[in-house]
């Protein structure tokens, strides 16, 4: 099965780079399970996030949300629940991924994975420069064996 797992997010914008942090602990934590998908690294990846799905039949998306629940919640959606979870929601990466994975289901739906798992991990600040907030660093352990339970349910 042909698997990517991306994490998402600004590393210089404080919680906005918990999908970034959770992706590499996770490959750190499980480099075997690492080598048997693909796993990548997207920083603002915007519409170009597109170009990572392509080809693949699974992909697990990392990314920090803000829909208002408390700092360090985990949110574990399919891409039809995000579109409703984001209702109303702003990103901080300005052009979402519910915007862009509803674009590249309308313009090249069949380079779209089959199926897709969306990690979201609630955040409180994103100031430019700054660390993750202590909630969402507190959060990154789950984080990580959720990531590994979602892959090895996939591949056995």
């Amino acid at each position: 099965m042909n698997i990517i797992l991306i994490g998402i997010g600004q590393s210089l914008r404080g919680d906005d780079a918990a999908g970034l942090v959770a992706v590499q602990l996770w490959q750190d934590a499980h480099p075997v399970t690492a080598q048997q998908i693909r796993v990548e690294i997207a920083e603002n990846p915007g519409v170009g996030l597109l170009n990572l799905l392509e080809g693949t039949e699974v992909a697990i998306l990392v990314d920090a949300v803000q829909s208002g629940a408390p700092p360090g919640t985990l949110h574990c959606l399919t891409e039809k629940e995000l579109a409703t979870f984001l209702d109303g929601a702003d990103s901080a990466h300005g052009w979402g991924i519910a915007e862009t994975l509803a674009l590249g289901r309308v313009i090249h739906p069949e380079r779209m994975p089959g199926q897709m798992v969306i990690i979201g991990i609630e955040i409180g600040q994103i100031e430019m420069g700054e660390r993750l907030s202590p909630k969402v660093a507190a959060v990154l352990p789950e984080t990580v064996q959720l990531i590994q339970g979602k892959i090895k349910a996939l591949i056995g």
